[in-house]
């Protein structure tokens, strides 16, 4: 099953996957180049004690990570469309197996990007917040008709076996019948 890549940039819900991809990935790399330039002479690339930065621990490796996903989403918001709601879902999932492993390496020799619990809420917040917004409007059962996942779901085929349905919601006449509304 193929998704419709041609549908209008324009269309409502490329701005949500763009709007959302573009704000977190701006956030990242505010806090990525912030952390980099303030270690400067500071903690070394991987290091366990990492500095404080808006409530968030960092050091050299974090920061760069930071921008390299902010940038990724920021590019993913110039795209638009099914690209950018995918992309926001596969970070966004990154995102949550981050927390996850970074949870088990609190307090370790291995935690080399200076995680704290506060990084590890920030981690799963910012996951799911991408996985929602990637999967707004294309996974539900309950997607209207003109929804560009919801054709691409069914075929003509399909909508040819109900030709009394009407996509806009107007009067529908079918032979014999009297109009009904939906």
């Amino acid at each position: 099953m193929k998704l419709n890549q041609n549908r209008p940039v324009d269309h409502r819900l490329s701005n949500v996957y763009r709007y959302s991809a573009g704000l977190i990935g701006a956030g990242l790399v505010v806090f990525g180049l912030v952390g980099v330039i303030a270690l400067e002479g500071g903690p070394a690339l991987f290091t366990t004690e990492g500095r404080v930065i808006a409530g968030l621990s960092t050091n050299a490796a974090l920061g760069f990570l930071s921008v390299a996903f902010g940038s990724l989403l920021i590019g993913g918001a110039i795209l638009g469309g099914a690209f950018a709601s995918t992309l926001n879902i596969v970070i966004g999932v990154g995102f949550l197996l981050s927390g996850l492993v970074n949870l088990a390496l609190l307090d370790t020799a291995y935690n080399l990007l200076a995680f704290r619990m506060s990084n590890v809420i920030f981690s799963f917040v910012v996951g799911v917040l991408l996985m929602t917004f990637g999967m707004y409007g294309r996974f539900s059962g309950g997607l209207p008709h003109d929804n560009p996942y919801w054709l691409a779901r069914h075929p003509e085929g399909e909508r040819a076996e109900r030709p009394d349905e009407d996509l806009a919601g107007e009067e529908v006449h079918t032979s014999g019948a009297a109009p009904r509304r939906r």
